[in-house]
């Protein structure tokens, strides 16, 4: 993957994750590599996924990482993790404890007349009738509730005036709710009450080729001026919302706190929202006023860009890559401390599963870091449990694709 493939790569993964953009990004992207390369379903709703076929599961050792892996031949269910390791992207239904993939999305750059690019979506939804995923085009953003029975959807184009409601089990869209000023993503509360949607000028996911990216041969669109003006908070119930204006903080050189796409999230206890900052202290907290608040003690350590955060029970952290030459690794720290408490294999943690266990990109040894698959961790312990196929390594590959998690 050349440098142009890399950064590119990385911005529409971080657009499709709604994860904030550095301004530096692309530098932070070829450093980031240089330093990788030195360490080379909702209740009763699934129930008709629940004669699926059984695999042999065949411990073997995996290549040049020491540790045991668990891998089957072609599908495992086992207690409560459902794996397809043969599908990428996945067919059937994917989930461990707590967890499941709701979702997932892949995103191609659309060229506009005047050469700028906008990072567009394509989701597949759970068909919780079938237990197998469904490409669903009307939609530039979904979130999925706890619970897995409704989700939060944003129409193409965006911003756009209205978030709808979609149950996930019949695949209409149940109610919408109009908005005054442009949204263009939205995220549940914990609990599933709330939703907080995050307001915006121009599309979030705009390139912009007045800020070209150079690859040393040619100019590509890059990240766009941000344009976010702040945040509703829905009552999910009523459709009621209030709007709080949140200021861009500006230096010399224009808006560099935060990045394109800037969406705005729950706390873990669901009493306020943050938003990710491309430096110290990387996340910012608000009351549902748009008041700045002091971050919570046991999210202090909290990362945007670790994806898991706490976990369940608020006693436990997942850290960033804490790998070496030979294995992919993870910290797992203490949320008062943020010092390190255990380590887990994988290059990624990006769900909790339960208190012990976690949802994580990893590798195929002796390749791409770009070429991983979702697996299953588990603190104490080496082994890993394949979850779905590797994705594939090149840009612009629709085996790239992004997992929306939900509780089931």
């Amino acid at each position: 993957m050349n440098m142009e493939e890399l950064v590119r790569e990385s911005l529409r993964e971080q657009a499709g994750q709604g994860a904030p953009l550095p301004g530096d990004f692309a530098d932070r992207v070829l450093a980031a590599r240089r330093r990788r390369r030195t360490r080379t379903i909702a209740g009763t709703s699934l129930a008709a996924v629940t004669a699926l076929a059984v695999a042999v599961a065949v411990p073997v050792l995996a290549e040049d990482t020491g540790r045991q892996e668990t891998r089957p031949a072609s599908e495992l269910r086992t207690g409560d993790v459902v794996a397809h390791p043969g599908q990428t992207p996945p067919r059937d239904l994917i989930a461990a404890g707590d967890k499941a993939l709701a979702a997932f999305s892949t995103s191609v750059p659309v060229k506009q007349s005047n050469g700028d690019e906008i990072v567009t979506r394509t989701y597949r939804l759970l068909d919780q009738k079938t237990g197998t995923y469904r490409k669903d085009a009307r939609w530039s953003w979904v979130a999925v509730a706890p619970g897995m029975r409704t989700a939060a959807v944003l129409e193409q184009k965006l911003p756009v005036r209205r978030i709808g409601l979609l149950n996930l089990l019949t695949g209409k869209v149940e109610r919408w709710i109009p908005v005054d000023r442009k949204v263009g993503g939205v995220a549940f509360s914990p609990d599933g009450r709330k939703l907080v949607a995050t307001t915006y000028a121009k599309s979030p996911d705009l390139m912009d080729m007045s800020r070209p990216m150079h690859d040393g041969e040619r100019e590509r669109p890059g990240p766009a001026v941000p344009s976010r003006t702040g945040f509703y908070v829905v009552d999910v119930a009523t459709g009621d919302s209030g709007w709080s204006k949140v200021k861009t903080a500006e230096s010399e050189f224009g808006p560099d706190t935060i990045n394109t796409r800037e969406d705005f999230a729950f706390s873990q206890d669901g009493t306020l929202v943050y938003s990710g900052l491309t430096s110290a202290p990387h996340q910012q907290y608000y009351d549902f006023k748009g008041r700045e608040k002091r971050t919570p003690a046991r999210e202090k350590h909290v990362r945007w860009f670790n994806g898991a955060g706490l976990s369940p029970d608020g006693k436990l952290v997942a850290g960033e890559f804490a790998g070496d030459g030979r294995t992919t690794a993870s910290d797992i720290l203490d949320p008062l401390t943020g010092k390190r408490v255990a380590k887990v294999p994988g290059q990624q943690l990006l769900a909790w599963a339960d208190n012990k266990r976690l949802i994580a990109w990893d590798i195929a040894p002796g390749t791409s870091e770009y070429r991983n698959r979702l697996v299953l961790v588990t603190i104490g312990s080496k082994k890993t449990v394949p979850l779905s196929g590797y994705r594939s390594s090149k840009a612009d590959s629709a085996g790239r694709w992004q997992p929306v998690f939900a509780e089931r």
